[in-house]
């Protein structure tokens, strides 16, 4: 693995280490191309706050740190600056007025809620109702269709436990829009690790099926992430058992549209 778009820091208030432990992982498990991609802020047009996320003051700081580490770092590993944001519909128009003011390499989708976020679900609660999954998939389709994001972080992410014919009805919806589309999906290690409901070996099935594009993506809390070998020993194994077509090939979307 030489490639990885997923990184946090600090700000999201659920990961440890500096930027620069970070980078210095990276650099000793092997990683050339490094992307920092913490949790987006979200400029909400409500008294609504996030917790898993760094805050709107926080945003200058996390682009001036790490410009000064890329140029601190550019002839030993290519680093690159995004953030992991949900597809809102309601907030995306002021997310991208934000962050249009900064050097932003990339976006990746990393839809954590329905909706905006406010009063609904986390889409990592266990649900037998089809609506919650329907609705995830309508959201992220949407989302992805704005061109604006790179890839879709942790696609299996709704935790949908009902009918087995309707997970593989939705799911293949979005492998389908998502293969129509070019966007890859990823393979997240930090769930594989974790032992989460993803990856899930239904989703990947379905996108071993319809021959989507995915990537691999360490989704590091902390750094010694990068050097648990066995992690990515198993998600390599899932590529092979469903035949998923794997890329470090990232070309990198404009992230802003609007």
């Amino acid at each position: 693995m030489t490639v990885n778009l997923h990184t946090h820091t600090p700000r999201c208030n659920h990961a440890e280490g500096s930027e620069r432990e970070y980078i210095e992982a990276a650099l000793a498990a092997g990683i050339k191309t490094l992307g920092f991609s913490d949790h987006s802020p979200m400029p909400f047009q409500t008294d609504h706050t996030s917790t898993f996320r760094m805050k709107l003051s926080e945003v200058d700081d996390y682009f001036s740190a790490l410009v000064a580490l890329r140029e601190e770092y550019k002839d030993r590993i290519h680093l690159l600056i995004g953030v992991e944001a949900e597809y809102y519909p309601g907030v995306f128009p002021h997310l991208q007025a934000l962050l249009k003011n900064y050097p932003l390499d990339y976006l990746i989708m990393g839809q954590h809620f329905l909706h905006d976020e406010e009063g609904y679900p986390g889409c990592g609660a266990k649900s037998i109702d089809p609506k919650w999954l329907g609705l995830y998939v309508d959201q992220v389709i949407e989302g992805l269709e704005t061109g604006a994001f790179t890839y879709l972080a942790h696609p299996d992410l709704l935790h949908y436990i009902g009918c087995v014919s309707t997970y593989k009805k939705h799911y293949t919806r979005l492998c389908e829009r998502c293969k129509e589309l070019d966007i890859p999906l990823e393979i997240n290690l930090l769930g594989l690790k974790e032992g989460r409901h993803y990856p899930n070996n239904h989703f990947w099935q379905i996108a071993g099926e319809v021959g989507n594009k995915v990537v691999i993506g360490v989704d590091a809390h902390q750094p010694y992430r990068f050097a648990e070998a066995d992690v990515l020993a198993k998600a390599l194994a899932l590529v092979e058992k469903f035949h998923l077509n794997l890329t470090e090939d990232i070309p990198l979307r404009n992230p802003i549209v609007l």
